[in-house]
């Protein structure tokens, strides 16, 4: 029998990727609702709209990308059984982190190209400068 602990395999990554998955969600759920907050200040209910299609795209980004990786060839010993868990919630836990980061530079630029909006113009230069070192003008 080549497959005898293939089933608490699938079983095992399942609920551990989705668990991890929901767990994860929440935190940038949480925590990324600060940053839209900030760049939706004069606009709560569209920080609030953004933040959760944020979190749902994470959703599906995710846990289709581990659904994808559920099949595997043969876990006929304890061991092998181990290794293939592994591997799979490694894969898993790498794609996660890999989502996290983009969504933090996500929110990083949202934030900056929010603060870039409510700059101040640039100023006009003041003085003239010569090309000649000794002579300053000013105009």
């Amino acid at each position: 029998m080549k497959s005898q602990f293939l089933v608490h395999v699938y079983i095992a990554y399942a609920t551990v990727s989705i668990g991890l998955t929901v767990w994860l969600a929440r935190v940038l759920f949480r925590n990324g609702a600060v940053f839209l907050d900030e760049v939706f200040a004069d606009q709560p209910a569209m920080a609030q709209a953004v933040n959760r299609l944020l979190v749902v795209g994470f959703y599906l980004l995710n846990l289709g990308y581990a659904f994808m990786w559920l099949k595997a060839s043969e876990a006929s010993t304890v061991f092998q059984a181990i290794e293939v868990l592994s591997f799979k919630l490694g894969a898993l836990l790498l794609s996660l982190g890999i989502i996290h980061f983009c969504n933090l530079y996500l929110f990083h630029r949202i934030r900056q190209r929010s603060r870039q909006a409510v700059m101040p113009p640039p100023v006009r230069p003041q003085m003239k400068l010569a090309a000649r070192a000794g002579n300053t003008s000013h105009g």
